[in-house]
């Protein structure tokens, strides 16, 4: 009896594709009535602090940041938090990150927007040590921003933005080399 409720309880727990810094990181998800696969996990550092581990979501799995940048359907990025961050903090490295993989005409066109995102992370005060934050692309809606599990404002328009959003981590001046390999899947 006790082997078949230990098979039970396994059968029935997640699946987990990844540990990274003590946190594991599911394999799949499901996003917008769609199951997605890591694509990748790793670990964002800064200094000798562990910042957050972090899972890419897609509907296949891409070698590049054009293919996930193209890749159709939805998509999620997922954060862990390993440490207690201010939102101020926490805004102000995402804009870092935007505007050092995009043109002062880029930005331009997704000031409006990254100002939502900005008032969404600053409603929570602080992203404490494990809290989830999901990035996720919904097409035809746009990006929901979901802290805790539980969705936030109205998805922020344009596919333009995920893309930047992405770019943080996969552009040509990502935040870190090392989690821009592991999120493509090339080791951490």
């Amino acid at each position: 009896m006790k082997k078949l409720l230990l098979v039970l309880l396994l059968a029935a727990s997640p699946s987990f594709a990844a540990e990274v810094a003590g946190v594991r990181v599911d394999e799949s998800v499901r996003v917008a009535n769609t199951d997605l696969k890591l694509n990748g996990a790793g670990l964002r550092s800064r200094a000798i602090f562990k910042v957050y581990a972090m899972g890419l979501y897609l509907q296949e799995k891409q070698a590049t940041p054009a293919a996930i940048y193209a890749a159709p359907g939805p998509k999620r990025v997922h954060l862990h938090m390993l440490r207690d961050v201010d939102a101020d903090d926490f805004s102000e490295a995402l804009m870092g990150g935007v505007k050092d993989n995009h043109s002062e005409t880029e930005l331009k066109a997704l000031t409006p927007r990254l100002a939502v995102l900005t008032a969404i992370m600053n409603e929570i005060k602080e992203a404490k040590t494990g809290l989830a934050i999901d990035l996720d692309w919904l097409p035809g809606a746009g990006t929901q921003v979901i802290i805790g599990g539980q969705p936030r404002a109205k998805p922020i328009p344009g596919e333009d933005f995920y893309r930047a959003l992405l770019k943080i981590w996969l552009g040509d001046n990502p935040v870190s080399s090392d989690l821009k390999k592991a999120l493509l899947g090339q080791g951490g």
